[in-house]
């Protein structure tokens, strides 16, 4: 029998193998585990009294009918992935008490293993997340313990009426920001604002660090405007010239990184865009792709500043983006159609076990500053979420064997903690997501990877 160090070093092997040849040109790396707390599925938050009765429940409009439902709990949950004719029941249920601490889409490192955590929509469209509000939480992770505290949650508001559309509470004194009116997935700080991406218009959202905007802002680059269906005047065109969008549904700036000098945002899109002339979306040799652009902070302009970004498959998206230095960046390349690891089902599918495993969720090194002709950044290296070390046991959650996993629909944030370290968060999209296990919703994680070997790879 091999020992546990044997044992070990030949998964990681057998590993990096495969994926050396799966990757082409691309060097595959190993991440470690160093870490791994998590915010139990369950979390809710009392609003602010001054929100009003609608919110103090969330999730009373989830059901098919999108009709109210004020029962705690009648309305149980499936998850997004599986086979349509075998529903499997991911074990949560709507409406909750208070407001669901869920969904991290977004999240900035504090340091002293402190983080700024986005709460995105809500329960994932404008019509059922009418009762959610929008939050940014300061979180406290120990991962001796493996467990996340929420120290401090901050609703977001428009008192000033900076947005210029309609929104939920626009009749009240606080105005209360909802999933109806924005779609919040990514988040970066610069001084004492906090800039957060947005996926309905796409806009950029700039706020105060007590959740105040200050601004929106539009997309607009070398003269063409990039919206989606959700955006506003797609909502209520005054004219036909608006239409037709260019940017998917629940395709904006998922991804958000910022310069190192805080002068640059680089937000990117989460899908591919629509190509009017080829009726299909962007892509270029059989691949998918999609665009970094760049906005002036200052200014709050983009400038013609563009990267492409080329996908390795179709159907992947991009989940989050990150800039190391100056050029060096991390970007989360995933599937959107696979959670879960064991027990994967046979042949024919079932409901008490994972239909479509988890397949596809890497992070890549990327290189800015070697862009092709035609716009394409260079991919230097990746890492398998699918595949992490784990020598000293480290996992809370799942198999705490010598390999680990990161099994959910979406990893969906990451944030650079220090020359070695960044931490990963999943969107536990409470309560439709089980990927950790059969029947029960996915917790809000926070893994703390060291990737000394993807930055240090060539």
């Amino acid at each position: 029998m091999k020992s546990h160090a044997s044992l070990f070093l030949c998964s990681v092997l057998s590993v990096q193998a495969f994926l050396a040849l799966d990757a082409q040109a691309q060097t595959a790396t190993t991440a470690v585990l160093a870490g791994h707390a998590y915010l139990p599925s369950t979390s809710t938050i009392t609003p602010p009294t001054s929100a009003g009765e609608l919110f103090q429940t969330s999730g009373k409009f989830t059901n098919s009918q999108r009709t109210r439902e004020a029962k705690l709990g009648a309305i149980p949950a499936n998850t997004f992935v599986g086979d349509a004719k075998y529903p499997r029941a991911s074990g949560g249920t709507l409406p909750v008490l208070g407001q669901a601490v869920q969904g991290f889409s977004g999240i900035v490192s504090l340091g002293h293993d402190e983080f700024l955590t986005l709460t995105d929509n809500g329960f994932g469209n404008k019509v059922n997340s009418m009762d959610a509000l929008l939050m940014v939480h300061h979180v406290k992770a120990d991962w001796a313990s493996g467990k996340v505290e929420r120290l401090k949650t901050t609703f977001l508001s428009d008192p000033d009426k900076k947005i210029p559309f309609f929104i939920q509470n626009e009749n009240t004194k606080e105005r209360y920001l909802t999933g109806s009116d924005l779609d919040i997935e990514s988040i970066q700080m610069i001084g004492n604002e906090w800039w957060i991406g947005d996926e309905y218009g796409p806009y950029i959202i700039k706020t105060d660090n007590h959740g105040k905007v200050l601004a929106l802002v539009e997309v607009e680059v070398q003269g063409k405007t990039y919206r989606s269906p959700d955006h506003y005047l797609h909502a209520r065109p005054p004219t036909p010239s608006v239409l037709p969008f260019n940017v998917r549904r629940s395709g904006g700036f998922e991804p958000m990184a910022k310069s190192p000098d805080g002068g640059k945002l680089y937000p990117m899109f989460e899908w591919p865009l629509w190509d009017e002339a080829a009726k299909d979306f962007e892509k270029v040799d059989g691949k998918t792709f999609t665009r970094m652009l760049q906005l002036d902070v200052a200014t709050m302009k983009y400038t013609d500043q563009q990267w492409k970004y080329r996908f390795e498959q179709v159907g992947n998206i991009a989940a989050d983006f990150q800039l190391v230095n100056e050029h060096i960046g991390l970007v989360i390349e995933r599937d959107d159609a696979s959670e879960g690891v064991s027990p994967a089902c046979p042949a024919a599918p079932r409901t008490d076990c994972f239909t479509m495993p988890a397949k596809f969720k890497r992070i890549y090194k990327i290189d800015l500053a070697q862009k092709d002709a035609d716009g394409f950044v260079k991919k230097v290296a990746f890492i398998d979420l699918l595949a992490i070390a784990n020598p000293k046991g480290l996992a809370k959650l799942g198999s705490n064997e010598a390999m680990f996993a990161l099994p959910h629909l979406g990893p969906e944030g990451l944030a650079v903690v220090d020359k070695e370290h960044i931490v990963v968060v999943n969107d536990n999209n409470y309560p439709y997501s089980s990927g950790r296990k059969i029947g029960e919703p996915d917790h809000n994680e926070l893994t703390l990877l060291n990737i000394k070997d993807l930055l240090e790879a060539k």
